[in-house]
C-alpha cells in the first residue's frame, strides 16, 4: 500500500463506439472493452469493471487520479501488495477520502474473490512513488506479511489469473522485472508481500494463465 488531455469525440467515432459496445455486450465482453472507447477518460459507467467477475467497490475520488491510460501513461508493471489487514478493512480504507491511498484490486484470502476499487485507466495511489503509480496496476492481497496462512492456494490462483489478464491486456512481460513486490518500488519503505510470498509458484501460475490466453 502507498500514498500521491482529453480528446473530443467526433460524431462518426461515437457511432463506431456504439456499434462496438453492442457487439461487446452481445458476447459478454463489455467489461473488458469499455476502456478502449474514446470517451472512456470522461465517462466511467457505475459498476462496470475491467476484470470480469470482479466486485466493484469504488475508492474515494481523493484516493486516486483520473487519467487516460494507457494513452497518457503506458502501463508496464504490476505491483503485488499485502493489505496488513482484512479484505473488508482494505475496501473501507480506500473508500475513506482522508487516507489518500488505494489500489486497483484487492484479492480475498479464503476464496480468491476479487474487488476492483480503481479503474485501470486511472492512477491508484499504491506504490508510494509518483512515476510507478502512473505506470502500474496495484493488486492488494488480504493478510499479513508475517502470517503465511493468509496466502491460500485460492488467493494465489485467483491473483495469478488477474495478473495474467492485466499482462495480456497491456503486453506486460511475465517476469520479475515487470511483476514486482511493493518492496521493489524505488524509494519505498514497505516490505510486502514479505518473505512468505511464494514468488516461484506465483510466477508459474501467472505464466500458465498467460499460455491459456494464447
Amino acid at each position: 500500500m502507498g500514498g500521491v488531455t482529453r480528446r473530443r469525440v467526433l460524431i462518426g467515432g461515437g457511432v463506431a463506439v456504439g456499434a462496438g459496445l453492442l457487439a461487446a455486450q452481445a458476447d459478454g465482453g463489455l467489461s473488458r472493452w469499455w476502456w478502449r472507447a474514446p470517451w472512456a477518460h470522461r465517462r466511467r459507467p457505475p459498476g462496470l469493471v475491467d476484470y470480469a467477475g470482479a466486485q466493484w467497490a469504488p475508492a474515494a475520488a481523493a484516493n486516486h487520479r483520473e487519467a487516460n491510460r494507457p494513452e497518457d501513461w503506458a502501463i508496464d508493471r504490476v505491483v503485488v501488495h499485502v493489505t496488513q489487514g482484512s479484505f473488508t478493512g482494505a475496501l473501507n480504507l480506500f473508500a475513506d477520502p482522508s487516507r489518500e491511498v488505494s489500489a486497483h484490486y484487492v484479492v480475498r484470502s479464503r476464496d480468491g474473490h476479487v474487488a476492483q476499487t480503481v479503474r485501470e485507466i486511472d492512477v491508484a495511489f499504491h506504490a508510494g512513488n509518483w512515476n510507478w503509480n502512473n505506470r502500474s496496476i496495484g493488486i492488494e492481497h488480504e493478510g499479513f506479511v508475517d502470517q503465511p496462512r493468509w496466502f491460500t492456494d485460492a488467493m494465489y490462483r485467483s491473483s495469478a489469473r488477474l495478473t495474467a489478464a492485466v499482462c495480456h491486456r497491456y503486453g506486460i512481460p511475465a517476469d520479475r522485472t515487470h511483476i514486482v513486490g511493493h518492496y521493489q518500488v524505488p524509494g519505498t519503505d514497505h516490505t510486502d508481500p514479505g518473505p512468505h510470498w511464494e514468488w516461484g509458484h506465483y510466477m508459474d501460475l501467472v505464466r500458465g494463465e498467460l499460455a491459456r490466453h494464447g
